[in-house]
């Protein structure tokens, strides 16, 4: 098995395009690495730079305590699961998981032996007969695994393998891969743009954007503590909702203020909430007093039950109810407050419809601030 450490990699195309820029950061034996972000971030590029696929502009890739940057990626060690699994149609499961092995000149009765284990792992032993196209995609993913786990690797690298499935599969399959994960005791580089699957599977993740590493943490921290506004509506299903506010200091305190108002008219109202103390950088936050900032706040941190009202004392809000999703176990309400508009997650008991006017309570200690020109994070956690 190996660890894996990437300094200062870029990845240069003619005509000056820039895919990858200085990805540095060293991956654990046996971790479970994600990388996640929009298309055309730089994580698959990032993939195939360490598969051997792409070559490195600059910078130094080792595995273990070998620098591969000019190694073949046949001597790297690795084995790759791709998005399209690449199966030979013409070959049965058996020969589509030998194929690597036989041309290794692997003894046959060791081959057989390899895939019947890998076969076994995978539960697809009763398919090594059959070809490609009498399997359902999410067999044939497995089929795809299982070349990759005979040739006992010491880093998989996997490449968006469940973007083809339906949504039941792919998240029976999440469960699957992470099983295998621990059962092979293998580092694993997965690449995905699906944040749920991130925040499921992975030991540390890493979001991508433009080429560049936003933030590298654990899935918790990620969601809890973004270090920038991108992070945090990335990261985090329905997305964070952002409003355009001001910081004041009212009564001593540090208080967010949005909201509209109209001084001709009646209609129109500001909002406030006052930041608890523990969220506070004195030295950091006084320098936005009477600027703007970017509120964030997730939908499950606004609350509409009368036990969080009757307690708030900041953060009451009025908003207007413009769609309702029924989840089940959960109801999405999707809101105007002001003109801004929020997301808020509710309680499947939630009797909001379209066109209510509902009041809502904003968690002051889940509230996250963002400076509006660089976007990072200018509250403590």
């Amino acid at each position: 098995m190996a660890s894996l450490a990437l300094k200062g990699i870029y990845k240069r195309y003619p005509g000056g395009v820039v895919a990858v820029s200085d990805f540095t950061m060293n991956i654990k034996d046996k971790e479970f690495i994600i990388l996640v972000g929009p298309s055309g971030c730089g994580k698959s590029t990032t993939l195939r730079m360490i598969a051997g696929l792409e070559e490195i502009s600059e910078g130094e890739l080792f595995i273990g305590d070998r620098l591969v940057n000019d190694v073949a990626p046949k001597d790297r060690d690795i084995a790759m699961v791709f998005q399209n699994y690449a199966l030979y149609p013409h070959m049965s499961v058996f020969e589509n998981m030998a194929f690597g092995l036989k041309l290794r000149k692997v003894p046959k009765d060791q081959i057989k032996k390899l895939v019947d284990e890998a076969a076994k792992i995978l539960d697809i032993a009763h398919l090594l007969d059959r070809k490609p196209k009498a399997l359902s995609g999410g067999q044939r993913q497995r089929v795809a695994l299982g070349r990759a786990i005979v040739r006992d690797p010491q880093v998989f690298l996997l490449d968006e393998p469940l973007s083809n499935l339906d949504a039941k599969l792919r998240a029976q399959m999440r469960t699957e891969l992470s099983k295998l994960h621990k059962k092979l005791g293998t580092t694993f580089i997965y690449v995905t743009h699906d944040q749920v699957e991130a925040m499921t599977m992975g030991d540390r993740i890493v979001v991508m954007k433009d080429g560049y590493i936003q933030q590298i943490d654990n899935p918790l921290n990620l969601y809890g503590n973004p270090v920038n506004k991108f992070v945090a509506g990335f990261i985090g299903s329905p997305q964070m909702n952002f409003i355009e506010a001001k910081l004041l200091m009212l009564n001593n305190k540090y208080t967010i203020e949005f909201g509209s108002e109209d001084t001709k008219t009646t209609r129109g109202r500001k909002f406030y909430i006052e930041i608890p103390p523990h969220k506070i950088d004195d030295e950091s936050l006084r320098y936005y007093v009477d600027k703007d900032v970017t509120l964030g706040i997730r939908p499950e941190n606004v609350h509409d039950e009368e036990m969080y009202l009757s307690n708030a004392r900041t953060g009451v809000i009025e908003a207007t109810v413009d769609v309702t999703e029924m989840m089940g176990a959960e109801t999405y309400l999707y809101l105007s407050c002001e003109g801004y508009p929020m997301t808020v997650r509710v309680s499947s008991r939630s009797q909001a419809r379209p066109q209510d006017v509902v009041t809502l309570a904003i968690d002051p200690n889940a509230i996250h601030l963002f400076d509006v020109d660089d976007e990072h994070s200018i509250l403590l956690v």
